[in-house]
């Protein structure tokens, strides 16, 4: 019997099929700046300058993880597909950006359509929450690569801020406050010690953890929250001095990363109380607190560097705390008390 390319184990057939079922999902994202259908060899894009003036554009492409063992453990394959594109939308929405298009790459041990559409279905739902328009991607059917039943993801995101309102940390001065807003649970970082946790206490995503009274699978697949719609106003009134996403490396990583030579910001961690999923956490994997701060964001999501007077005003308007200060120090970049 001659060998051909479906015997090899790449299905060009349920390729195509899920092209087919995605492709209206897909369009619903796109909005008058989009030029290009799905299918093209390249996503084309038209920037509106009647819009920007002196756009900048500023990028990022990331991943979500071993967030995806749990995923394909539980069956559940939407929620991941939102964590990429918020998580995207995070990283550039610190430097002032607002996002426009994304594009997705998903690998595949074996293309299962049903599977491809629930991805994508995620994907849809979080650019249109968040604006922007999913103009391309690629699957990959990759066999002998990934196992069967295995996937990846890994998406690019691509957003504006005009020259004169990007946001790098270099106006962040003495007396500046320190804004946190809520985390959605671990959003998509530090889920490889959170499943070593789960095996070496025998636990599966079907698990019930009687302190959250859910299963495991609802408490670690929460969607990465997007911060985009709060933050969008306060980067309209540039209230904003500086911003810190919390994901690998938890608050000291992030937080650090936009703190100016010659100041320290100061964290109180006694003004939030640690969500009850890293308590448990904590508890059941026997982790000390300093292990916990590096990798968990620890119930902060995002990090908002902004004037003392301003504070009240940014507080009114988000969910956020003030978590602490930025003082004079020359030893460290971020001090916990």
């Amino acid at each position: 019997m001659p060998l051909d390319y479906k015997s090899s184990g790449v299905n060009i057939e349920a390729g195509e099929k899920a092209v087919k079922a995605i492709k209206q999902q897909v369009r619903t994202t796109y909005n008058k700046n989009v030029l290009s259908d799905l299918g093209s060899f390249g996503g084309l894009y038209q920037l509106d300058l009647s819009v920007w003036k002196q756009p900048i554009l500023v990028s990022s492409t990331d991943g979500v993880g071993t967030k995806l063992r749990l995923a394909i453990q539980a069956g559940r394959f939407d929620t991941v597909g939102q964590d990429l594109v918020n998580h995207c939308v995070n990283d550039i929405l610190v430097q002032g950006a607002i996002p426009q298009f994304f594009l997705d790459y998903i690998g595949v041990g074996e293309l299962n359509p049903a599977q491809i559409e629930q991805l994508i279905y995620g994907f849809v739902i979080a650019c249109k929450e968040n604006g922007c328009a999913l103009i391309g991607g690629e699957m990959a059917e990759m066999p002998g690569f990934y196992q069967k039943g295995d996937f990846d993801l890994a998406g690019t995101i691509i957003g504006l801020v005009e020259k004169d309102k990007l946001i790098t940390g270099n106006a962040i001065q003495a007396g500046d406050v320190l804004i946190g807003l809520p985390s959605n649970g671990l959003q998509t970082n530090g889920f490889s010690l959170a499943r070593k946790i789960m095996d070496k206490n025998k636990l599966s995503v079907d698990s019930y953890i009687g302190e959250l009274d859910c299963t495991v699978a609802d408490a670690f697949l929460s969607v990465h929250q997007s911060y985009l719609n709060d933050i969008k106003p306060l980067l309209e009134q540039e209230l904003i001095h500086g911003m810190a996403h919390i994901t690998g490396g938890g608050i000291p990583g992030n937080l650090s990363r936009i703190i100016p030579e010659g100041l320290c910001a100061v964290v109180d961690e006694k003004t939030w109380e640690v969500p009850l999923i890293f308590q448990w956490l904590q508890a059941l994997g026997k982790i000390e607190f300093s292990e916990m701060r590096k990798v968990f964001n620890l119930g902060i999501g995002m990090i908002l560097v902004v004037s003392a007077s301003q504070a009240a005003s940014v507080l009114k308007v988000t969910d956020g705390i003030q978590i602490g200060v930025i003082e004079p120090g020359k030893e460290e970049k971020i001090r916990f008390f």
